[in-house]
């Protein structure tokens, strides 16, 4: 008879662990302990079915929990009558390892909605299986008294379900009741509405089609019936949002599946315990405004995975309800009850709970039926990444670039990954980057660093804070090229020691000084080789061109007779035109460009679809869609020189397809093809030259679907392999991470 010791790492805390450890060790008839060590668990178990415990101990965790790491060693045998769960330590340091917020479970739904329960219609019901963690966290150990949930001291009845071992409420550091727990309010305006069931009363608001705030668990939603287009066209109009998509939230799969097109592994993802947003085809049958998602082919939904989510539905009688962050674009979702009762809501319904950490929704998007994050934050954040390659030991804190913004620290070879923090050239989001940064250090007791890493571009304010922190903690500025923290991303996530990347997007900060954006690199992790690119195209008004893209297509179409056909896309029409190619002759405000971005978005006014960009991606989105209804295929040909795609030429024939006549979503498909085919073609050469298989593709562009397949069928057919992202974002989400493994490669 063995008696064995377990170390265990990972997410085996607040979770529910020691409560499944003993209950395994009792009907295995062992004796024993379990305990926590610092951000170690610890099991000591003695008996005959040891091996068997050892076994089952990882195929039936609880749902959140996750064993990293674990150590087995024979020991002495001890004096042991039972097993128990003892009194917690601190002999360990270990991981620090602070579990996501996930959705309502199956058990505490169940509560919700029956009549006979204490906790029926309780829109904070919580266990140890399910609800808020990251979000209320201040600091590790992870114990109540260092949560927002401290404020609420449990009542006798809670308390008892806190202290027993077999109950799913054991040391569930969230639960409560509405005895003892948090309460929601409800207000028009600044003044407070006196009801039993604010919930309701929301509900029937949005049913008057009434604009509601609602704060939830990471942050705050404004909310208005899916269906009622007037409510969707004033929350644009009070929003300064006129064209840009709503997420929306729907009861339920049977629901949804009547306006969205699902395959199986979207629907495992949606009605996941994490519960992200993801972007659905819309179905012929699609009921909505067309105001709710202008100009696109799908539409993000999530599934409600907060208790107030379920009841405000049992409330009233919308399958959808548009669901978005209460915040100025660009901006942190509000947190505070003050900052959401003066919205541009009408009604607010609040509860008194502190957000200590703002959590955005995240985003999935499938591509040929693998997944792709948008934006890895609730449900995901701050569960961290582990580094493929050998590392120094010293502590990095990476910033990101400017926009979609997220950070990173990294010790040892773990990384952890904040949640979305978003555009930091807006003064409020970088404060909220300065404050997310304090609050992981307390999280993760990382709170020294030897490099500061951070994007090349001089001018990026996260650069100008990298400067800043690196003299607070006497460490050194690392700046790391755009595309090389991306490929360096995806590299990791593959476990590739080196490869070939298409990095497309719309702008990074390149080693010559201009703005790239249709890059080949080869990339041995540490360092990288720029190996070709897209055509270098002039940017009349450096990014005044980003915002109204038919400057770049005059630029790179250099044909002013042609470019007079757009001459309505042009607020002083002919003569603007000439003051355009009169600046680009005189290079004065002129950037120069490599963006893929910028070409895609050209296409769109060539294509009349989009001549103003009014959010980010919005014209290259527009063309997809466009694209997404072709039924013809034109293939336009290929100009390479000196390992560069000309893209003047491609503009040029996509204009002259379109005059003459072809269906616009035909020659939309047409242009993404071709310049999907040249990125491939630019890659294949710089494999070949380089002796290398994998090809891999990361970049915002490769959220298009259609360029990511084209991409992919052009670099298997010519028998390389290629590689996409699978737990990293392909945006700029993922620039931290790159960043941070870059400063930590040996």
């Amino acid at each position: 008879m063995k008696t064995l010791k377990i170390l265990t790492q990972g997410i085996v805390q607040g979770v529910g662990f020691r409560p499944y450890v003993y209950r395994l060790a009792v009907e295995l008839n062992l004796k024993g302990h379990v305990r926590n060590l610092g951000n170690v668990v610890e099991i000591i178990i003695e008996g005959e079915n040891t091996k068997l415990f050892v076994e089952r101990l990882t195929e039936e965790l609880p749902p959140i929990a996750k064993i990293n790491s674990m150590t087995v060693e024979v020991i002495d045998k001890g004096n042991y009558s039972n097993f128990e769960i003892v009194e917690s330590g601190d002999s360990y340091s270990g991981i620090s390892v602070i579990p996501p917020d996930i959705a309502i479970c199956d058990n505490c739904l169940e509560e919700i909605r029956d009549p006979n329960d204490r906790r029926y219609k309780y829109a904070f019901n919580a266990c140890t299986d399910c609800g808020p963690r990251f979000t209320v966290i201040e600091s590790v150990p992870y114990d109540r008294i260092r949560t927002s949930m401290d404020e609420f001291p449990l009542c006798d009845d809670c308390l008892a379900e806190y202290k027993e071992p077999l109950n799913r409420r054991y040391h569930g550091e969230a639960i409560c009741c509405s005895e003892c727990g948090p309460q929601m309010e409800i207000y028009e305006g600044k003044h407070k509405i006196n009801t039993d069931n604010p919930i309701k009363v929301g509900a029937n608001k949005l049913k008057d089609g009434k604009i509601l705030a609602i704060k939830g668990i990471g942050g705050t939603h404004l909310v208005v019936d899916a269906y009622n287009e007037e409510a969707i066209k004033e929350l644009r109009k009070r929003l300064n949002r006129p064209n840009q998509a709503f997420a929306v939230m729907c009861k339920d799969l049977e629901s949804l599946e009547n306006y969205a097109e699902l395959t199986d592994k979207e629907i495992d993802t949606i009605s996941s315990n994490k519960r992200p947003i993801v972007i659905l085809k819309k179905k012929n049958s699609y009921p909505f405004p067309e105001s709710l998602s202008p100009g696109l082919h799908n539409i993000g939904v999530m599934l409600p995975y907060s208790p107030m989510h379920y009841l405000l539905f049992d409330e009233g009688d919308i399958d959808t309800y548009v669901m978005t962050s209460a915040n100025i674009p660009g901006e942190p979702m509000m947190i505070k009850n003050e900052d959401i009762i003066h919205g541009v809501n009408d009604y607010s319904l609040v509860h008194n709970r502190q957000i200590l950490n703002r959590c955005d929704d995240s985003v999935i998007r499938f591509r040929n039926n693998e997944l792709s994050f948008i934006r890895r934050s609730r449900g995901y954040t701050p569960e961290p990444y582990t580094i493929n390659y050998e590392v120094n030991d010293l502590n990095v804190l990476a910033l990101g670039p400017e926009l979609d913004v997220t950070f990173s620290i990294a010790k040892d070879d773990i990384i952890y990954p904040s949640q979305h923090i978003g555009n930091t050239n807006k003064p409020k989001t970088l404060a909220f980057l300065r404050e997310a940064i304090e609050n992981m250090q307390k999280i993760t007791k990382i709170n020294e660093y030897d490099i500061i890493a951070c994007d090349m571009h001089p001018h990026f304010f996260t650069t100008k804070l990298a400067y800043e922190l690196a003299e607070k903690y006497d460490a050194e500025v690392q700046p790391i090229q755009h595309h090389h923290a991306h490929s360096v991303a995806l590299s990791n996530d593959n476990a590739i020691d080196e490869m070939i990347v298409i990095a497309a997007d719309g702008v990074g900060y390149g080693s010559d000084g201009t703005s790239w954006g249709g890059e080949i690199l080869y990339t041995d992790i540490k360092n990288f080789e720029r190996l070709g690119h897209l055509q270098t195209q002039p940017m009349p008004g450096g990014d005044i061109a980003t915002k109204y893209p038919a400057r770049m297509l005059a630029s790179i179409l250099n044909d002013e007779n042609l470019i007079k056909n757009y001459s309505n896309y042009f607020k002083y029409g002919e003569i603007e035109i000439k003051n355009i190619f009169k600046q680009i002759d005189a290079g004065i405000n002129v950037g120069k460009t490599t963006s893929t971005g910028r070409v895609l978005d050209s296409m769109a006014v060539a294509l009349e679809i989009c001549n103003e960009r009014t959010y980010e991606g919005e014209c290259s989105m527009k063309l997809e869609s466009t694209a997404y209804y072709s039924n013809k295929n034109i293939e336009i040909p290929l100009n390479i020189e000196n390992n560069i795609l000309n893209t003047s030429e491609i503009l040029k024939e996509v204009v002259k397809l379109y005059q003459d006549g072809e269906k616009k979503a035909d020659v939309a498909a047409a242009g993404q093809n071709a310049i999907a085919r040249g990125l491939s073609q630019l890659a294949i050469n710089a494999a070949s030259k380089k002796s290398i298989q994998e090809i891999g593709a990361t970049g915002g562009v490769f959220y298009n679907e259609a360029i990511t397949n084209t991409v992919k069928n052009y670099i298997e057919g010519n028998g390389f392999n290629f590689i996409q992202h699978k737990n990293t974002c392909a945006g700029d989400g993922s620039v931290s991470l790159g960043q941070a493994i870059i400063a930590k490669k040996v």
